[in-house]
C-alpha cells in the first residue's frame, strides 16, 4: 500500500478548483448567450459540449501524472459545484426586469 502524495493532491486540487470555476463561468457565459438567442438549443449544446470536453480532457491529462492529482481533481470540481450550487439556490428566480 502506498501512502499519501500530498503534493500531488494539491496540485490536483488546484487545477480542479480552477476548471471547476472555468466550467461553471462558461455554463453562465452560455446560458445568458442563449437566453438572448432566438435558438437557445443548439446554444445551449454546442456550450455543453466545449465544456464537458475541456473538462475531460483536463482530466485526462491530470490523471496521467497520477491517482492523488486525479483524486484531488475530481474533488476540488465537486467542492467547486457544492459551491456554486448553493451560491445560484440564494438568488432570486426571475432576473431583474423580468415583470
Amino acid at each position: 500500500m502506498t501512502g499519501m502524495d500530498w503534493g500531488a493532491l494539491t496540485t490536483g486540487l488546484a487545477i480542479g478548483a480552477a476548471m471547476g470555476a472555468f466550467y461553471f463561468a462558461g455554463l453562465a457565459f452560455g446560458m445568458r448567450v442563449a437566453l438572448a438567442s432566438a435558438g437557445p438549443t443548439t446554444t445551449l449544446m454546442l456550450s455543453a459540449a466545449m465544456r464537458i470536453a475541456l473538462l475531460l480532457a483536463a482530466g485526462w491529462a491530470v490523471g496521467q501524472t497520477g491517482t492523488w492529482t486525479l483524486v484531488g481533481y475530481a474533488l476540488a470540481f465537486l467542492i467547486v459545484r457544492l459551491v456554486v450550487v448553493t451560491l445560484a439556490r440564494r438568488l432570486p428566480m426571475e432576473p431583474k426586469g423580468w415583470n
